[in-house]
């Protein structure tokens, strides 16, 4: 019985984990859950699943704790979650850098860690592997395009000689749309994503190929390679989730359908594979599997992604808590979709970049980063 804290339960990921969890009560138990501020959900699935620990965000009155259930609030509760003896396994899937500390705590109190957050690798990537390989953690990811590509490496053994990682990419609800349109997007365009149901902010990543990019940079870190070995391809099917070249010409691809309980499920259980009820490929109603090299003009975020990444140190940080904030502002109607790249590459050019040694300073970066982007928005 692998004993879970689930970090970011109510969110998409997070539901989807628990279902997941709901069909194998025998393999998996829940200990603990969090969320941000959708505590009704929260304390639901908490009698579900009779975790014994919830979390809940700073802001969040006081909830009723019982005798068989404790409540804890903010990051130090998250941290506390992280380390608890009764936890085997930390799945983290909060948004965004609040999901930087009580990773940290997991992988310092030595947890198995699954993690379907980009921010935290994108912001502190040097920090949390030196750490993981302190520690002596691996971190099983939970991304389709990060799980395909784990799963090619694993299935290749301790053989090595990796040559190429193609990085695949639906191509977003904006790819046949001319850029000349551009001008005239709204958030529900950019919100109808024609394969896969995700939160706000991932959905308008994936229109301007940011989540890409920020992808190719998680990459870097998870595998522990150059940015110059990642290409990344369009392939709107969505059917292959990522691929991996070997040195003597051999690709191996992971196909499954586009579902997150499938990564999901693979990363609980690691490295057992377990039976699913998701509905299964059928590749004679499928006709053909299509690829397109990306349009880098059309979509500039994803060039920046791999510019943050070749410089490295700060930048990195920088691009997110931009983009962030950028996406904040045009959800809410503040920005139109053409200025994020704008803003972004902005932010970037006004920031020299430092070589980061804790998580101190990842912040303070972060911060800037942000505010400067709240300045040019506003002017």
């Amino acid at each position: 019985m692998k004993r879970i804290a689930l970090l970011g339960s109510t969110g998409s990921i997070g539901q989807n984990a628990l279902d997941v969890i709901r069909r194998f009560p025998r393999e998996f138990s829940v200990t603990a859950l969090s969320a941000n501020l959708r505590t009704e959900v929260l304390l639901r699935q908490a009698r579900e699943f009779s975790a014994r620990v919830i979390c809940v965000g700073e802001s969040v009155g006081v909830l009723p704790a019982g005798r068989r259930l404790k409540v804890v609030a903010g990051e130090p509760g998250l941290e506390e979650i992280a380390r608890r003896p009764d936890v085997d396994c930390v799945l983290v899937a909060i948004s965004g850098s609040a999901a930087l500390a009580p990773l940290l705590a997991a992988i310092d109190a030595g947890k198995q860690v699954l993690l379907a957050n980009k921010e935290a690798l994108v912001m502190a990537g040097d920090i949390i592997m030196r750490r993981c390989a302190a520690k002596k953690v691996g971190i099983i990811p939970i991304d389709s395009e990060q799980s395909a590509i784990w799963q090619c490496l694993k299935a290749n053994g301790s053989g090595g000689a990796l040559k190429k990682i193609f990085l695949t990419a639906s191509g977003g609800p904006l790819h046949s749309v001319p850029r000349s349109r551009f001008s005239k997007i709204t958030s529900q365009d950019v919100l109808a994503h024609p394969r896969w149901r995700m939160g706000r902010k991932i959905t308008v990543d994936s229109a301007t190929l940011m989540n890409k990019g920020l992808e190719v940079i998680e990459a870097v870190h998870l595998f522990a390679v150059r940015p110059s070995v990642i290409s990344v391809v369009i392939h709107p099917e969505a059917i292959i989730h990522s691929m991996v070249e070997f040195v003597d010409g051999v690709i191996l691809a992971q196909l499954s359908a586009t579902d997150m309980r499938v990564p999901i499920q693979y990363a609980l259980s690691f490295p057992r594979r377990l039976p699913t009820n998701v509905a299964q490929v059928d590749f004679s109603k499928l006709g053909a599997l299509t690829f397109d090299k990306p349009d880098m003009a059309k979509f500039p975020c994803l060039g920046l992604a791999y510019e943050a990444i070749n410089i490295g140190g700060s930048l990195p940080a920088v691009l997110n808590g931009a983009n962030d904030v950028c996406v904040q502002e045009f959800l809410a109607g503040k920005l139109a979709f053409m200025r994020i790249p704008a803003v972004v590459e902005k932010v970037m050019r006004g920031h020299k970049p430092e070589r980061v040694l804790n998580v101190r300073k990842i912040m303070v970066v972060d911060s800037w980063a942000r505010e400067r982007a709240r300045e040019i928005i506003d002017k």
